[in-house]
């Protein structure tokens, strides 16, 4: 997608907000630039002084379909409403009424199934259940593939880890 039109789709997502009486800033940066280095963060909502930048990972720019970028602008958009920096009760009302409206599936977080990508980052950890078998993987080193011990599976069962020859 060009820059052009990820700027055309942040403009959509603000004028949809407004349209739903929701009260976003008026000094949001129309352009919307692209973070090469983001791995995990789609988008993100940067506050300088009174104005907001929404800025969007490069990857979901290039792969993203208009619908995944869409949902991901206006999420960041519902940051610039006053007392919405964070997740919390007034930003998750704000975001129920955006989906109800506009059929988003805004949430606090997204991932890469959801967003229609390619998850591009190296496997280099297993976390495996003893009990009921699911496998997570993992990229980086944590406390949990440190200490495995320490953690239970949502079913209550033991972690176990399976480490990946690099």
């Amino acid at each position: 997608m060009t820059q052009t039109e990820v700027n055309g789709l942040l403009a959509q997502a603000a004028e949809e907000a407004r349209r739903a009486g929701i009260p976003i800033s008026d000094q949001i940066n129309p352009q919307v630039p692209l973070n090469h280095r983001a791995r995990t963060r789609f988008g993100c909502c940067i506050r300088q002084g009174n104005r907001y930048t929404i800025e969007l990972s490069a990857q979901l720019a290039a792969e993203g379909t208009a619908e995944s970028i869409l949902q991901v602008l206006a999420h960041e958009i519902l940051h610039t409403c006053q007392g919405c920096s964070n997740h919390g009760n007034r930003w998750k009302s704000y975001a129920a009424r955006m989906n109800r409206l506009y059929g988003y599936h805004i949430r606090r977080t997204d991932d890469f199934v959801s967003l229609g990508l390619m998850d591009h980052r190296p496997i280099r950890y297993w976390v495996v259940c003893a009990q009921c078998g699911q496998r997570l993987p993992r990229m980086k080193r944590s406390p949990l593939i440190d200490h495995p011990e320490h953690y239970r599976c949502r079913c209550g069962g033991p972690l176990q880890i399976e480490y990946i020859p690099t």
